[in-house]
């Protein structure tokens, strides 16, 4: 049986391939919502996921105690109402704008958990979260920061998508993580059905436009939150929003490989001050002596 260090180095490879997953998709949701209206686009991407999540691991949720029933309730309905304030504010965002705003929880999270969960935050992880703020303003902040509607909607899903990584790191386990994720699947479902059926739900229309869809819905819908959901079991919330912060980066470098845009030097500063802090997060992690999962809550990261 793998100890502790070993279980924490998996989870730490397995998010950070969640957020490569993550940051392939920006290019492919940028065309795609030309097409189809973001809130339906979340309501198709997510019912294809916790259908397949569903179908894949019926089971698992049949074996889930009534308390993480409950648990994935809640933390489905954060990571929901997170997504549907993100897409409104992007209306009045610019794209580049918003990454930076809600990649905020990287700051909020060893915030609400110090205040929530009174959990002790290391000064290692505060410098790493300094080192990550600057890395996502490089990264995104081209034309300065304007403080509108949009950006405080935007602001707010960062505060909820913060308080739903920090639900994960207190309440995952690595037995209830499937059948946790596939709850949260479903819950996050039905939220963006309700925001989008008034309207009218919008489906993709070609074989290319489907073929990203299901891409979106099923690796980086279905696996990345089944993944996310078993590495926070091993990771605390702080370590793994700091490690989460190479959304953009990888954003970046699909965005150069694949989307046809222009490696700068702004991209280069920023995402090296991203991985800076990713790793100087986990040699802090790794100093830190091995502890039950009750106790390393608790423990400095």
């Amino acid at each position: 049986m793998p100890d502790r260090t070993t279980g924490s180095r998996l989870a730490t490879v397995l998010l950070i391939g969640v957020t490569a997953v993550w940051g392939s998709t920006f290019f492919l949701i940028r065309d795609l919502v030309q097409v189809v209206p973001p809130i339906d686009f979340l309501a198709v991407r997510f019912s294809i996921a916790a259908a397949v999540m569903a179908l894949a691991f019926r089971r698992q949720v049949l074996a889930l105690g009534r308390r993480d029933l409950l648990l994935g309730v809640v933390l489905g309905s954060l990571y929901g109402s997170a997504q549907i304030l993100q897409t409104i504010g992007l209306r009045t965002t610019a794209a580049s704008v918003s990454g930076f705003v809600t990649g905020m929880y990287v700051v909020l999270t060893p915030v609400l958990a110090a205040i929530i969960f009174r959990d002790r935050i290391g000064r290692s992880a505060w410098f790493a979260v300094a080192l990550a703020t600057v890395g996502l303003a490089l990264l995104s902040l081209r034309g300065g920061l304007h403080v509108g509607i949009g950006e405080g909607l935007t602001l707010l899903a960062a505060v909820v998508y913060a308080l739903h990584i920090v639900g994960l790191g207190r309440w995952s386990t690595t037995s209830s993580a499937v059948g946790l994720a596939t709850v949260q699947a479903g819950v996050i479902a039905v939220i963006c059905l309700v925001g989008a059926v008034p309207g009218g739900v919008v489906l993709p229309q070609s074989g290319g436009q489907w073929a990203s869809t299901l891409y979106m819905a099923v690796i980086a819908g279905a696996g990345a939150l089944w993944a996310q959901t078993w590495a926070q079991a091993h990771l605390t919330a702080t370590r793994a929003a700091i490690v989460m912060t190479l959304e953009p980066v990888f954003a970046a470098f699909f965005a150069v490989l694949l989307g046809g845009e222009s490696l700068t030097v702004r991209m280069l500063l920023g995402g090296g001050l991203v991985i800076a802090a990713m790793y100087l997060v986990e040699l802090g992690g790794n100093r830190s002596p091995d502890l039950p999962p009750a106790e390393a809550l608790h423990h400095e990261v």
